[in-house]
């Protein structure tokens, strides 16, 4: 049904509008309920406004995993008929997302995707034609042997990580991001970042912010109840349209300046060998279409986005990780030392070799997934599972936090233990997927960058430096809250610990890098 709402409302018109389709959606359900199967299980809905209420805007994975221990892997619940579907085990992500993946491949209508601006975002696309094409050409960029071109690049920002550290310890979680920033920002334009207050970075890392505080369901009422967004801008509520113009500028900036970089530096023969400065060339030899160029953008802009936000959030993790977890980030490098010594720093190679780095890795991905609430899916017809009623349209959400709380499969969920990925004899068990790259046709187009940059920084900052607790002014330790944001991306909120080289030998190690 569509629904049309005039530019001037008033309170009374939205009131007015709020109870007719309240009406509407009660009696549709009405209609239905002696037709179809029950809907999964889930809270009680409330007369006219269903669960409204009860759809959570603080970390919402902690009260669906609740849901989970009241009502079962599967629940349900609704907001003026807008129908979500919590999924709590990875079975049934896997039976929906991969094995009925024709079904469940497409996004949710979030308003906020469009308001921001975002809507260029390949992984935020519908599922369509558009979605095809623009994750063709990203994968054919990011598949396992074209993401390997990308090591050398990965391997001397992080090199440049270390010296940063060596220089500037206290500063650490800046450096983080400078260097994924810079990573990719070298891979897709081609270009040199500046060592400080870059204002490509800077503008970027304004714009995800923005977008990523907004777009989980629940984050904004105007993602449930979509007509809000008609409200003009002097409507309380509306608050969301003025943040939504600031937004728009700033990624309007991450979509445009750094693709004209890259034309300015073509068109004066400068060498640039970029992702970017390919599809240009591309796109100019079949007749250069603005709607071609508009697309290259949006792919660059994708993959700054995604890559960013995902590794400086497990980069952040891993720090805090190593230092209120001392035996095991000791036990890594034991690993590293018995199996490289103190000659050489570690590569891409060694990892083989490293079993026990390689489960400290897994356990940094499971302990704080990045994304908990996974992205969104949304379902292109009715379908009946486990005897339970799924209607077409329906918000399906993956509850990876849920997932790597698993009693069955991960004892002690909480504690960072990365034992669990090992059998025991020391090898590495086959427990292997990262939950926050996603599933079936959605399935993260860069995630063999983001595995291989994440890696190659925790190997290489465990082979160099320590980690300690800060000390006060008296000398006590500061104990790390470890508190995360509620977001679409979920990251540890600035914290302080201590970083000193391992050895003198360690310390030559990084001031003789190249």
């Amino acid at each position: 049904m569509a629904i049309f709402v005039p530019q001037n409302l008033s309170a009374a018109h939205v009131v007015t509008c709020v109870l007719i389709l309240a009406i509407y959606v009660a009696w549709r359900n009405f209609k239905n309920y002696w037709t179809t199967p029950p809907f999964p299980p889930g809270p009680p809905p409330k007369l006219f406004i269903g669960n409204l209420c009860d759809f959570p805007t603080v970390q919402p994975w902690i009260t669906y995993t609740r849901w989970k221990y009241q009502y079962g892997n599967i629940v349900y619940a609704n907001a003026f008929g807008q129908h979500v579907v919590i999924l709590n085990s990875l079975k049934a992500v896997i039976d929906l997302f991969e094995k009925r993946s024709q079904k469940y491949s497409d996004r949710p209508v979030l308003p906020m995707r469009d308001i921001l601006g975002w809507k260029f975002v390949v992984g935020l696309m519908y599922y369509g034609d558009e979605w095809r094409k623009n994750r063709r050409i990203l994968h054919q960029r990011y598949k396992p042997d074209a993401a390997l071109a990308y090591r050398p690049i990965q391997m001397a920002k992080i090199h440049e990580l270390l010296r940063n550290l060596l220089e500037d310890p206290s500063n650490f979680q800046e450096h983080y991001k400078y260097m994924a920033a810079s990573i990719i920002m070298a891979t897709v334009y081609g270009y040199e970042s500046a060592p400080k207050e870059d204002p490509f970075i800077k503008n970027g890392d304004k714009a995800i912010t923005m977008m990523t505080n907004a777009m989980f369901p629940g984050a904004s009422v105007v993602n449930a109840l979509p007509f809000l967004k008609y409200l003009p801008k002097w409507v309380p509520g509306s608050q969301f349209h003025r943040d939504a113009e600031e937004c728009r500028a700033l990624t309007r900036n991450m979509l445009d300046l750094p693709y004209e970089f890259v034309k300015d530096n073509m068109s004066n023969g400068r060498e640039n060998s970029s992702l970017i400065s390919e599809l240009i060339e591309i796109n100019e030899k079949e007749g250069g279409s603005t709607s071609g160029k508009e697309m290259i953008k949006g792919l660059g802009a994708t993959s700054y986005s995604g890559t960013i936000i995902i590794s400086t959030h497990y980069q952040w993790t891993f720090f805090y990780a190593s230092a209120v977890n001392p035996e095991a980030r000791r036990k890594a490098q034991e690993e590293i030392d018995r199996v490289i010594g103190g000659e050489r720093l570690p590569d891409f190679n060694d990892r083989p070799s490293l079993p026990y780095v390689e489960a400290f890795y897994r356990e940094v991905m499971r302990w704080r997934p990045a994304m908990p609430m996974g992205v969104a899916h949304s379902v292109t017809e009715d379908d009946i599972y486990e005897g339970y009623f799924i209607p077409k349209g329906a918000t399906i959400m993956s509850n990876i936090w849920a997932m790597t709380r698993d009693l069955t499969k991960y004892p002690e969920p909480e504690a960072f233990r990365p034992e669990r990925f090992l059998s025991p004899d020391g090898k590495l068990n086959n427990d292997d997927t990262i939950l926050t790259f996603g599933f079936g046709r959605r399935l993260c187009i860069g995630r063999h960058a983001a595995d291989s940059t994440i890696w190659a920084t925790i190997v290489s900052v465990l082979a160099v430096f320590n980690f300690d607790l800060a000390k006060d002014i008296d000398g006590n330790a500061v104990s790390i809250e470890g508190i995360y944001t509620d977001a679409l991306i979920s990251h540890v909120l600035s914290f302080q610990c201590f970083i000193t080289p391992r050895t003198v030998q360690a310390r030559h190690l990084i001031l003789e890098i190249d």
